[in-house]
């Protein structure tokens, strides 16, 4: 099966990710060994969505990462420029409104959302400013903006036997249950070239944001980088 490159080509990559929709959500669990579910609980309690609010849930693949905002009270429009990912993601939960739509060219209007949150999809992107550009506009002013992603270990020793496993590891283990071993290698590669939690937080201050700050999470594998439009 083929794998998309570094130059995140929107097409490659969403190609990349119709392939292995099926087996997504369990190969999460399996390579992050359980934490995913931990991350994205910690992502819910930073968007603290309420009761009647719309939020925009971006990379949002089969709906897992929307669902708690169902739960919330609040409107969850779940997007993601992969088809395969919107086909299983509707197939296991038809209440929610699917969306198409690429996070550089976002298909709703000004000042939308309440709040908008992407995880471990940013890093896909082709442009990063461009995204968390137009992520600005849809979002009201006083409006949230969270981010979960995978970021840099802070401790040195911790850091090396990460590398390892991403690079080593991580596309075996998903390999053996999607079958394509190449897109798991590209997720390792991409994590690598990926800004650290100082750098991200700096393109979102270049963007517009405005209280940009973060914190880590599991030493630093994944960060949450938060932020406001400006009123």
């Amino acid at each position: 099966m083929s794998r998309a490159s570094l130059e995140k080509k929107p097409t490659e990559v969403a190609s990349m990710f119709d392939g292995i929709a099926r087996h997504y959500d369990l190969t999460n669990d399996l390579i992050s060994m359980g934490q995913d579910r931990y991350w994205r609980r910690a992502t819910v309690r930073a968007v603290r969505a309420q009761e009647g609010e719309t939020i925009l849930d971006l990379a949002a693949g089969t709906g897992t990462s929307s669902e708690p905002f169902v739960d919330a009270g609040a409107r969850v429009v779940p997007c993601d420029f992969s088809f395969g990912m919107l086909a299983v993601g509707k197939e296991r939960r038809p209440d929610l409104p699917f969306t198409a739509g690429d996070a550089t060219r976002l298909p709703f209007a000004d000042g939308s959302f309440d709040a908008v949150t992407i995880s471990f999809g940013l890093r896909n992107v082709v442009d990063t400013v461009g995204a968390l550009r137009e992520m600005l506009r849809v979002v009201r002013p006083g409006g949230r903006i969270v981010i979960c992603e995978f970021s840099q270990p802070t401790w040195a020793p911790f850091r090396t036997v990460y590398t390892e496993y991403l690079m080593r590891a991580l596309p075996k283990v998903a390999g053996a249950v999607t079958k394509d071993a190449g897109s798991y290698q590209y997720l390792a590669e991409s994590i690598r070239a990926w800004p650290d939690q100082q750098e991200l937080g700096r393109l979102l201050l270049q963007a517009g944001w405005g209280k940009v700050g973060f914190r880590n999470l599991t030493g630093g594998i994944v960060a949450l980088h938060r932020g406001t439009r400006p009123v």
